[in-house]
């Protein structure tokens, strides 16, 4: 009996887990020795930010809460590895799954290293360049612990092989985030979500704000917020609150300069269906997440990337994403250019085809002999990695 951990503790991490769980657990019906438990660390924990996405994605819910809450990146890191060890003494698992970037992602894989347990990094490579962004210290230590990487781009493939991470570690499978979209994209467009903020189609903006480069510099966050206030002269904006705005929003006491925008719709953080539906449904798509650049890449609805440089160029090269930075002018230039009409075309990367948990799964399953299949797979034509077969 093969038995896998796999770890989850922010909002992201609930998305991209799912369709892992979903795919294990499908291949033990099917009669796979495999034994599944899910951790859930506790760094975002309240029901806007955890609870509705276990509801509505169909998660299970965790066989272990660590519920070590929110802190320094230092403080938050240090509790989730202490009390993951204990998990990992007491469950003894053959393998860590890890998804995305966040300090659950680092913590736990630094366990899992430590006591020789192989781990799995799913969304491997991507890479900002920006050692400022705490994300990408995340990312870049995990991908140099990790026993397999799981990466959705070529372009991340050639990151890792840049970095002198062996080809034979490094699995191309799609993307992850795309397989839960693709399976709960109907029951998205059923919310009514819009019917209640009275929004009409193609007739609004979505906002979305999060990271401390934009939301706890003062200057930047209130650069990017005089652009929504000339943006929302021309239609709706609809921006779900995250906790750390709304924090600084009071902090930096600009209560007032919101307040002033008639056409601002704010709303508490939504869950993930309310939010895909209000996404599928807009003009554009202002943000700073990576994973809407990809979400939005899929579902055709340009987004403007609050941010001056992306770990995902694939959504600008092949999607609908454009990088536009923080500051007032060049944010409200290219939304208007979008609104009228003359943003690009875009076609679907590679393999973000909703089949991204399959291959991984079979890739796991390949090397714990579940299966017989060779773990090398076939080569994918490219010097970067390797390409899973379907």
């Amino acid at each position: 009996m093969m038995k896998v951990t796999s770890v989850v503790g922010a909002r992201p991490n609930f998305v991209k887990i799912a369709p892992i769980l979903w795919e294990l657990d499908k291949r033990r019906i099917q009669g796979f020795p495999i034994a599944s438990l899910l951790v859930h660390t506790g760094q975002h924990y309240d029901e806007g930010m955890s609870e509705i996405f276990f509801r509505q994605l169909d998660l299970p819910q965790p066989d272990v809460y660590l519920g070590v809450g929110s802190g320094t990146h230092a403080e938050q890191t240090a509790r989730i590895m202490i009390e993951f060890e204990k998990v990992c003494f007491q469950e003894s698992p053959d393998l860590v799954i890890v998804v995305g970037d966040v300090n659950s992602t680092l913590a736990c894989a630094l366990v899992a290293a430590k006591l020789c347990i192989p781990l799995a990094h799913v969304e491997a490579g991507l890479r900002s360049f920006d050692r400022t962004m705490p994300e990408e210290v995340n990312r870049v230590v995990t991908d140099h612990l990790a026993d397999f990487l799981f990466t959705h781009s070529e372009e991340a493939n050639h990151n890792l092989i840049s970095e002198g991470i062996p080809a034979g570690r490094i699995f191309f499978v799609g993307n992850i985030m795309i397989d839960t979209l693709i399976r709960h994209r109907a029951r998205a467009e059923a919310s009514e979500i819009r019917a209640k903020l009275q929004l009409q189609d193609r007739e609004y903006a979505l906002l979305t704000l999060h990271r401390p480069s934009n939301v706890d510099d003062e200057g930047v966050l209130k650069s990017i917020l005089h652009a929504i206030a000339e943006i929302q002269r021309r239609l709706p904006v609809v921006f779900p609150v995250h906790p750390r705005s709304r924090k600084k929003i009071e902090e930096f006491d600009i209560k007032n300069l919101i307040a002033e925008m008639s056409n601002m719709i704010l709303v508490p953080p939504l869950g993930y269906l309310d939010f895909l539906h209000l996404m599928s449904h807009a003009a554009v798509v202002l943000s700073d997440s990576g994973g809407v650049q990809e979400e939005a890449t899929i579902l055709g609805v340009p987004c403007l990337t609050l941010r001056d440089g992306t770990e995902r160029p694939v959504t600008v090269t092949d999607g609908t994403n454009a990088v536009v930075g923080t500051k007032t002018h060049d944010i409200i230039q290219e939304t208007f250019r979008v609104l009228a009409g003359t943003a690009g075309s875009n076609r679907t990367p590679p393999m973000w085809d909703g089949e991204a948990a399959k291959r991984i799964v079979s890739v796991i399953l390949g090397w714990s002999g579940a299966t017989g299949m060779h773990p090398g797979l076939k080569a994918g034509g490219s010097a970067s990695g390797f390409v899973v077969s379907r």
